[in-house]
């Protein structure tokens, strides 16, 4: 636990700069008090998985059949006007249709998914975009993944991302069970700085409460 604190203390008390953080899966609600918690700490904050989605409908696309929590629409349309430009987001995805295992996935913009179909991971110039904006970073916490990895068709993004972090430089944290799935299915677990499978005490520092034991830890 000493360890873990230590790690996580990096990431909200005084952190390495460039600090990018990363936050997926499915749904904002979950992670609004981490979001807003992060853009005030972070220098640019990567928004993938299927939250990514109702960030891209509050810009006014239309996502089709994709994941997006319509209650959620006007909260993000609200962070992205206070962002102040730290938020990257998806520019493409690999769409496919659900519960369908015939079709063929393919590449979408996000501003042109055809109907019917839904975005479930990141595409090739999202990969790009994502790693233009880590490239520099010397801390980088990461928090749900990108895609629905545990399907093939659409693991690349989470895949790439996770190798991405495994061969740079960076102090990389990865906190919650998915993201430390993502990365040990990765093959990279390994390469990170630091791998927390419980989720409820990295999300907790993510928002910026101390956890019991931290104020001892601090004051040693």
């Amino acid at each position: 636990m000493e360890k873990e604190i230590e790690h996580l203390s990096r990431a909200t008390q005084n952190p390495e700069r460039p600090y990018v953080a990363i936050l997926g899966g499915a749904k904002i609600s979950d992670k609004i008090t981490i979001i807003e918690n992060l853009l005030g700490k972070c220098d640019k904050l990567i928004i993938g998985g299927g939250m990514a989605n109702t960030f891209l409908a509050a810009r006014g696309y239309n996502m089709a059949e994709s994941l997006v929590e319509s209650g959620s629409i006007d909260t993000a349309r609200a962070i992205l006007e206070k962002s102040g430009g730290k938020i990257v987001l998806p520019v493409d995805g690999i769409a496919g249709k659900k519960g369908d295992t015939i079709t063929k996935p393919k590449i979408v913009s996000v501003k042109s998914v055809p109907p019917g179909w839904s975005i479930f991971d990141i595409g090739p110039r999202s990969i790009e975009n994502f790693s233009e904006a880590l490239k520099s970073a010397k801390l980088v916490v990461w928090n749900g993944p990108l895609g629905m990895f545990e399907d093939a068709r659409y693991s690349e993004g989470t895949f790439a991302i996770a190798r991405l972090l495994a061969s740079g430089g960076a102090t990389t944290i990865i906190g919650g069970g998915d993201s430390a799935s993502a990365v040990k299915k990765a093959g990279v677990a390994k390469q990170m700085t630091h791998v927390s499978t419980g989720g409820g005490a990295s999300l907790e520092f993510l928002e910026g409460k101390i956890l019991p034991g931290v104020a001892a830890l601090a004051d040693k």
